[in-house]
């Protein structure tokens, strides 16, 4: 059982045949290569890329949010203005001046509108505040039309919205929890009008990399023409063209759903992304360092002022009390080994060596930035 179970190949080989699969795997065994299948991180090529064509397009649009409790607008000339030329809508006729928005604010509205959405198709859209109104709480979105970069109307928004926080309190105290000022409304979009989109031209789609990378491109025509047979090729880094084979031409999606489902190793740089705000450190795995010893101290100055009094002798006729300012200076440096690393270490080796020293995060930054000025890190190094 434990045969069949770890080689099921050798279990539908003749006798002869599983004693050779056993003596080459003892000999590979005895050689300390592995004869065994080693699992590899394989990814689907849907989630690696893109069919081009299948694209989002952003779409957007100016409204009015009503009923917020007193908490809206401060009376701002385009928030009044919008509300008279809503109101004209319903053959109301009002000055603006005579309008008061304390329970109205004017926001932004904005929504991604993926490919083939038929008419009809509900879209979640985001409400945004561009007055100077303190909350949204409350309020129901009117009627807003959302338009695409052509000006173009393609969904119109409505309902009531929710920010997923809270905003209270007066002049003396107040409380807020996560952005009062910006909402959202699920399936708050109705489409109205499909946008086209075309993904197969002349029997030849496309397909785009997320992380565009030349040999990822190549491994991914190869997986490809490994299935179907010259199918298509790597154009860049970014773009393989592949051609619908023949008597698929009229079965397109069918054919993109068996590409998609195609696994693939893709090529993962030497990489290290450090982000100085939040102190975030990512490394990739292929990361190399030459040999070099790093070793790390921080240093302390402490500074602290305090006051003296120096008053005279007593029963003394001369003199009088002076306050005199004192100042004490420490300097403390900590103990810092010398830790050397070997040559071409994994990330994981290195990630050990560096918190042996006990740095931080940041101070990792700093050490990272000091190896790729020697020479020593052989990663591109992103700094955001």
């Amino acid at each position: 059982m434990q045969t069949r179970s770890r080689l099921p190949w050798l279990a539908r080989l003749s006798r002869p045949a599983r004693r050779a699969g056993w003596l080459l795997a003892l000999l590979l065994v005895l050689s300390g290569q592995p004869w065994l299948p080693s699992a590899r991180a394989a990814s689907r090529v849907k989630d690696i890329a893109v069919v081009a064509g299948a694209r989002d397009n952003q779409l957007v649009g100016f409204g009015l949010v009503s009923g917020i409790a007193g908490d809206g607008d401060k009376n701002p000339v385009y928030t009044l203005q919008s509300i008279a030329n809503f109101l004209q809508r319903f053959g109301v006729n009002v000055p603006p001046a005579t309008l008061s928005a304390k329970n109205i604010a004017a926001v932004m509205v904005t929504a991604d509108i993926s490919a083939f959405k038929k008419n009809g198709a509900r879209l979640d859209v985001t409400v945004s505040s561009i007055g100077d109104a303190k909350t949204l709480q409350g309020g129901v979105l009117l009627q807003t039309p959302l338009l695409g970069g052509d000006g173009k109307v393609y969904a119109v928004a409505q309902g009531p919205i929710s920010i997923g926080g809270i905003s209270a309190g007066n002049e003396g105290a107040s409380v807020q929890k996560n952005h009062p000022t910006v909402a959202q409304i699920i399936g708050g979009a109705l489409v109205e009008l499909e946008i086209p989109a075309e993904i197969a031209r002349d029997n030849t789609i496309e397909l785009l990399l997320r992380e565009p990378d030349f040999t990822s491109s190549a491994r991914l025509a190869d997986a490809i023409n490994h299935t179907f047979t010259n199918a298509c090729e790597a154009i860049d880094s970014t773009t393989v063209r592949v051609k619908v084979p023949a008597g698929l031409e009229n079965r397109v999606v069918d054919f993109i759903a068996r590409i998609e489902a195609i696994e693939l190793e893709p090529d993962t740089p030497a990489r290290i992304i450090i982000n100085e705000r939040t102190g975030t450190i990512v490394a990739t795995s292929r990361i190399r360092i030459a040999s070099c010893a790093v070793s790390h101290g921080n240093i302390t100055i402490t500074i602290a002022n305090s006051f003296d009094v120096s008053q005279p002798q007593p029963f003394s006729q001369t003199g009088t009390t002076v306050v005199t300012p004192r100042t004490d200076t420490k300097v403390t440096e900590q103990k810092a080994a010398l830790v050397p690393l070997p040559e071409l270490p994994t990330v994981e080796r290195v990630a050990s060596s560096l918190n042996s020293l006990g740095v931080t995060p940041r101070d990792m930054m700093a050490i990272f930035q000091a190896m790729k000025q020697a020479g020593a890190l052989h990663a591109e190094l992103v700094m955001r």
